[in-house]
């Protein structure tokens, strides 16, 4: 098909070239005729197309000057219409209609504060302040979070801040709207620039008053600054939480031993049943000694005295009594025969040296869990987050937005790509038919 098609454009295209071609002989041949029509002048006419073939090609005709036809006013009135009309208007709008706005700019970071322990800072390692990728990381979604808009709209009241432009229909933010419009609104008004290398979050604010502006930047940074703040906290929280449990159980079994120590004194009336074992064995000495004394003076009196002699009896008895009171003491001791005979002392020593022993134990880890305790909250004090702002809220005195310049030459550019696209299109299409 397209063969053919071609080929008889081909033999079109040689059917006026032959014509072009006569029509230039025609021309030339028609000065050298006679003015009269002489038989005799016939001759040179038969000759004529010899002497053109061998004369060469004839000239090609001279160019027609271009004219303007029709096609090209349609595109002149297709820029016109698609092009100059809706730039200029964009220009009108841009200069007559838009409402200025005023910029306020913030930056700050989040700083990690390490100071060294006493041992770190004796030996010259103290680590000084850095910041922490990470919380920079969470406080750059925070900053782009519908809970932080909510929050400083609640505030500051966005809504009216934003739409103080009633002339401006295009750049002001239209009332009774969602909070997913307030947050649309929000990313167009607010630029949040993040350099993840050094940490650094740099904020600007659009408003359509300088104080506006200035408020803006304001609200953001101090709730950035009480989220890193409830971040510190949190992970200050975990880092003894650990600690403070281990604690709160050392008091309890502290608590406890100290109460059975308690319950037991109470129950035998006594307070140290060691310090009574010195003094039933300083009395089981004494008793033996007097004992000892007793028996030599009864030998005596026997060697010297008879039988009846009252002495001699009183003396006895006294060896009876002192030995009664030695076997009471021992088997108060449990050092006794008949350990049946109520509860034995040595018993009640033994049941109070292992409370003694629970209550030193206990005592040992409440230390021990007290230093730890106070360990981890001077470890958590060494690693708190704080922010720190290396640019103030700023107050704009002049208006450099919108940028009317920069809009209206991207404006004239789009159109004038989209209009010569739809121009070749269109040219394209009628060279096909």
């Amino acid at each position: 098909m397209k063969a053919a098609r071609a080929a008889k454009a081909e033999k079109h295209a040689k059917k006026k070239a032959a014509k072009a071609e006569a029509k230039a002989e025609a021309k030339a041949v028609k000065p050298a005729q006679a003015p009269s029509p002489a038989p005799a002048a016939v001759q040179p006419d038969a000759a004529q197309p010899a002497k053109s073939a061998a004369a060469g090609p004839a000239p090609r005709p001279p160019v027609a000057a271009a004219r303007a036809k029709r096609r090209h006013w349609v595109v002149l009135l297709s820029f016109l219409i698609c092009v100059a009309l809706p730039a200029g208007i964009v220009a009108a709008y841009l200069w007559t209609r838009a409402a200025d706005q005023y910029a306020s700019s913030v930056g700050f970071s989040v700083r990690k504060e390490e100071v060294g322990s006493a041992v770190e800072i004796l030996g010259g390692i103290t680590a000084l302040s850095g910041s922490s990728s990470s919380d920079t990381d969470i406080l750059y979604e925070f900053l782009q979070s519908q809970r932080l808009v909510a929050d400083i709209n609640d505030e500051i009241d966005l809504w009216a801040i934003w739409g103080k432009a009633p002339d401006d229909p295009w750049f002001r933010l239209n009332p009774g709207g969602s909070i997913e419009d307030l947050m649309a609104y929000w990313e167009r008004m607010v630029t949040i620039t993040y350099d993840s290398g050094a940490g650094l979050i740099d904020v600007r604010a659009l408003a359509f008053d300088p104080d506006d502006a200035t408020a803006i930047s304001e609200a953001l940074f101090d709730r950035s600054s009480e989220m890193i703040n409830n971040l510190s906290a949190i992970a200050r929280e975990d880092a003894i939480r650990y600690a403070r449990e281990e604690l709160e159980t050392a008091v309890e079994r502290l608590k406890l031993a100290r109460e059975a120590i308690t319950r037991f004194r109470n129950a035998n009336q006594m307070v140290d049943p060691s310090q009574d074992t010195q003094v039933q064995a300083g009395l089981l000495g004494t008793l033996q000694g007097q004992l000892a004394e007793s028996l030599i003076d009864l030998d005596i009196l026997r060697d010297t005295t008879r039988d009846n002699d009252p002495r001699l009896t009183q003396a006895q008895r006294r060896v009876e009594v002192i030995q009664d009171r030695i076997a009471a003491e021992r088997q108060k001791m449990g050092l006794g025969g008949d350990a049946q005979v109520g509860e034995v002392f040595a018993n009640l020593v033994s049941e109070y040296e292992r409370l003694v022993v629970d209550r030193e134990f206990a005592e040992r880890t409440y230390i021990s869990a007290l230093a730890a305790f106070d360990a981890s909250q001077a470890e958590a004090r060494r690693k708190s987050r704080y922010l720190a702002a290396h640019v103030l809220p700023t107050r704009a005195e002049t208006s450099r937005f919108p940028e009317r310049g920069i809009l209206l030459a991207l404006t004239t550019l789009f159109l004038f790509l989209a209009w010569g696209i739809l121009t070749l299109l269109g040219y394209a299409l009628r060279d096909r038919k």
